[in-house]
């Protein structure tokens, strides 16, 4: 009888080291994926780019640019706010107002809110030059969108109503018109749609530079 070893400890050896291998793969394939994951900046960012062989790359055509600025739609740059006292009366003309006048005291808080629909933007604003290095763009005008009063911060502070007539009923809210009107022409008047423009042409140029333009003129 004829006894045989070696063939049966050469297999142990081969599959003991078939699953060294496997392991270290395994082992090596998740330490290089956690490196790849957080590998974010300096030397080690350069190297895990090199190893993925990804590169970051944008559509920078007039058609793609115009849609990326006009998906900020309405691009509301600047609030003004403003607190005053408005008046409100009404007089006869004949009667004094101790009887027949009727006058409030507004105290108001309201606010103006300016920018630029750049919904409106057209494919002719849009420039690119020198091989999609440089882009001219030249925004719509500036807006005023919206002047409203605050209710909760608005209220009437005085009234006096005449002995021979009944309270107006309306004199507050006419009074409110008025006061909307004055905020709005003091927001023109301390140039909302200058600072609304120049705020708009801030937003759109950084936006600009973060789609891989090297030089940006935004009128």
């Amino acid at each position: 009888m004829t006894t045989q070893y070696g063939s049966y400890g050469s297999e142990r050896r081969s599959s003991g080291t078939f699953f060294v291998v496997l392991l270290s793969l395994i082992l090596g394939a998740a330490a290089l994926a956690v490196f790849l994951r957080h590998a974010t900046t300096g030397i080690f960012a350069r190297a895990a780019t090199a190893i993925t062989g990804r590169t970051t790359t944008f559509d920078t055509s007039v058609p793609a640019v115009v849609q990326r600025i006009q998906r900020l739609n309405r691009l509301e740059t600047v609030v003004y706010s403003i607190d005053t006292v408005v008046e409100g009366s009404k007089s006869s003309t004949v009667l004094p107002d101790l009887l027949a006048g009727d006058r409030l005291l507004l105290v108001v808080h309201g606010q103006s809110i300016a920018g630029i629909d750049l919904s409106q933007l057209k494919p002719e604003d849009v420039r690119i030059d020198n091989n999609g290095q440089s882009i001219h763009v030249t925004l719509p005008a500036s807006q005023l969108f919206v002047t409203t009063l605050d209710n909760q911060h608005t209220r009437v502070y005085a009234r006096s109503t005449g002995l021979l007539v009944p309270v107006d009923q309306n004199l507050e809210s006419d009074t409110r018109a008025k006061a909307e009107q004055q905020l709005q022409q003091s927001a023109l008047a301390d140039g909302i749609l200058d600072t609304a423009r120049k705020n708009g042409r801030a937003t759109i140029t950084t936006l600009l530079y973060s789609l891989g333009f090297h030089q940006v003129d935004v009128t």
